[in-house]
C-alpha cells in the first residue's frame, strides 16, 4: 500500500526578484512499511522536501498524497490536525520541554489530540518502554544523557502511533557509539511494522535504510536500493 505519493513537487522561493526553485519536479512513492532515508548535501533541497513531507510547508505546485489524502491543498488547520495524528517528528535538537519530565514531554502530542489524562499517561508510558526507557519517565532533559533524550524525542513521535516517523538528521548531536544505539532503535521499530523516513547527510545513517533518495539541485539524482547482504543498485534519474 502506498502511503507518500507526489507528483511533480516544485518549491519556489522568492529572493527579492529572484526566484529560487529548492525543489524542481519530485516525483517519488513510499509505501506503508518502508524505510528509506532521504540524502544530499547542503543546499540540495532534502529539507525542504522534509518539509513537504512533513506538511510543514505546502508546494509552489505538485502533487502531495499521504494515505490517499491529498495534502498539499489543505488549510493550515487541517495540515496540523494531519501533523499531530499521521505524523510523528524527529530532530537533531530533540526539541524537549527543558522543564517537563520525560513522561510529559512524551503526553505533549496526547494533549492537542484529545486524549484525558489517564489515557495519555497510559499512552506515554507504552511508548517509552517502547524505546527502553520506562525507567527514567520522572527524570527530565538536563538529567538525561543525549542518547536517552533522543530516546524521549523517539518516544513522543510515537505515541499517537502515527502513520510516518520523520526523522531529521537524528544522530547530528550524537557521539557515534550513541548514534549506532538510536539507529539500531530506529531499525527495530521498522521491524515492528513503523514506516520510517530519515533526512540525513551521513552515508553511514542512509545504510539502515532499505531504499535512498539522493537529492541534488531540487531534483533526485538517483534511487539507492540497499539489499541487507551488503550489495546496492542503484537508478539514474532524469
Amino acid at each position: 500500500m502506498v502511503l507518500i505519493d507526489t507528483k511533480e513537487l516544485w518549491k519556489t522561493f522568492e529572493m527579492g526578484t529572484v526566484q529560487v526553485h529548492a525543489l524542481q519536479g519530485i516525483t517519488l512513492g513510499i509505501e506503508k512499511g518502508e524505510y528509506v532515508a532521504i540524502m544530499g548535501p547542503s543546499g540540495s533541497g532534502k529539507s525542504t522536501l522534509m518539509n513537504l513531507i512533513g506538511c510543514l510547508d505546502t508546494p509552489t505546485s505538485g502533487q502531495y498524497y499521504l494515505n490517499d489524502k491529498q495534502v498539499s491543498t489543505l488549510t493550515d488547520d487541517e495540515l496540523a490536525y494531519i501533523r499531530n495524528k499521521e505524523i510523528g517528528f524527529v530532530f537533531q535538537t530533540f526539541n524537549l520541554l527543558p522543564r517537563a519530565t520525560a513522561l510529559h514531554n512524551v503526553e505533549l502530542p496526547l494533549v492537542y489530540s484529545g486524549k484525558n489524562k489517564v489515557q495519555r499517561e497510559q499512552m506515554a508510558k507504552k511508548a517509552l518502554d517502547q524505546v527502553d526507557l520506562a525507567d527514567r519517565m520522572t527524570h527530565r532533559p538536563n538529567e538525561l544523557s543525549g542518547g536517552q533524550r533522543q530516546r524521549v524525542a523517539i518516544a513522543r513521535a510515537l505515541v499517537n502511533e502515527p502513520s510516518l516517523i520523520l526523522a531529521d538528521e537524528p544522530t547530528g548531536n550524537l557521539d557515534s557509539k550513541t548514534s549506532l544505539e538510536i539507529m539500531d532503535l530506529l531499525d527495530r521499530l521498522h521491524q515492528t511494522g513503523n514506516t520510517i523516513i530519515v533526512v540525513t547527510h551521513d552515508h553511514e545513517v542512509a545504510q539502515f535504510a532499505d531504499r535512498v533518495y539522493h537529492i541534488r539541485d531540487g531534483m533526485i539524482e538517483r534511487e539507492e536500493i540497499i539489499d541487507k547482504t551488503g550489495t546496492t543498485t542503484s537508478e539514474t534519474r532524469q
